[in-house]
């Protein structure tokens, strides 16, 4: 049975994911709403497209600390592996489906990122590796995001198993975001953020 107040620390974690850091940058600089621009992902990926690395930057810190704040407070309060996923989860969802803008917001990838970060920097490591190589090799920042989610719960059973269903829930939910980019790859139209070719 879930307490009253870890009900409200769900919802909190939600609130708090809401943010988005991309919407909230373009508003305070008066640019067009990514939402409607690029690849109309509000996220680090489409503001490097956009606009540049600094803005890009901006972004993806401040989604990261939108996971990893919350999931870092369950932590120290004590709450149990699958609650701490969980909490993880509505940050992610708040990204996703944030009230305050519609309910239309980005794919969670910063913001999942995020929330794995307190379970060690041997783990993020291993996820930035992933990320990066799959970059490299494959150019599209939305198949790096894909193959680091489906990794993620392998990396986590050998180092903190006890978080792995709540890891398998969350790279469940970034890989069902990316289902319209899996097919525009599959059709060969998914726009690349690093072509070697060129």
């Amino acid at each position: 049975m879930i307490s009253l107040v870890t009900l409200i620390f769900i919802i909190g974690a939600y609130l708090f994911g809401a943010l988005n850091g991309a919407i909230i940058l373009c508003i305070v600089k008066g640019w067009p709403d990514p939402r409607t621009q690029g690849s109309k992902n509000p996220g680090a990926t489409n503001m490097l497209r956009l606009h540049d690395a600094q803005a890009a930057s901006t972004v993806l810190i401040f989604d990261l600390l939108k996971g990893t704040i919350p999931v870092y407070l369950a932590y120290f309060f004590g709450y149990s592996p699958l609650l701490i996923g969980v909490i993880g989860i509505a940050a992610c969802l708040g990204h996703i489906f944030p009230p305050y803008f519609q309910f239309a917001g980005g794919k969670a990838v910063a913001t999942g990122l995020g929330t794995l970060l307190p379970l060690g920097m041997d783990l993020t490591g291993l996820l930035v590796l992933t990320w990066l190589f799959t970059i490299a090799v494959s150019g599209y920042a939305s198949l790096a995001a894909i193959v680091t989610a489906i990794a993620a719960p392998f990396f986590v059973q050998q180092i903190n198993p006890e978080y792995t269903i709540s890891v398998i829930m969350l790279s469940i939910l970034i890989v069902m975001r990316h289902i319209g980019n899996i097919r525009r790859i599959l059709r060969g139209k998914e726009k690349k953020i690093v072509n070697w070719k060129q």
